[in-house]
């Protein structure tokens, strides 16, 4: 498998009816690289609105979650949590993650009761908690200060 400078070179080689038609191959051949492209082309413009509709998508996933047993109960909150990493990846940038999963931690927090604690969930909410100050360290001083005062209200 070539490296991906060679690849770079290859492609900075090709017309763009070329280049048009590989982007295409590879959106038809997987859904994510699809996701992926439609992000780039039509919502990294507008990262806010980005990021209010995948805190939408969330919440309508929090509200049709049922509680039929912690087994499933916990899988249904890791299928949630899978959603926001993948588009927390597509965008890439740190303030996304901090605010998708800081939105994600606040409303597991918020659906899963003291009184029935899971501890499997507890740990997935706690390593959330750990990545978010990770990615609050790629931040500018004035924004990780914002995103302090927040994460310390979503501390058990």
């Amino acid at each position: 498998m070539p490296a991906l400078n060679e690849i770079k070179k290859s492609l900075l080689g090709l017309e763009p009816q070329e280049l048009t038609a590989l982007c295409l191959r590879l959106a038809k051949y997987k859904k994510e690289n699809k996701e992926l492209l439609a992000y780039l082309l039509f919502e990294s413009s507008n990262e806010q609105q980005y990021i209010d509709d995948i805190r939408a998508e969330v919440d309508t996933l929090f509200d049709e979650l049922r509680y039929v047993g912690a087994y499933k109960f916990t899988k249904q909150v890791r299928k949630i949590l899978r959603y926001v990493n993948k588009y927390c990846k597509y965008s890439g940038l740190p303030a996304t993650e901090v605010e998708l999963l800081m939105h994600f931690c606040t409303r597991l927090k918020k659906t899963v009761t003291c009184s029935h604690p899971i501890t499997v969930l507890v740990n997935v909410y706690e390593r959330q908690l750990l990545k978010i100050e990770k990615s609050m360290g790629k931040l500018h001083e004035d924004l990780q200060y914002d995103y302090r005062r927040d994460l310390e209200a979503l501390k058990l």
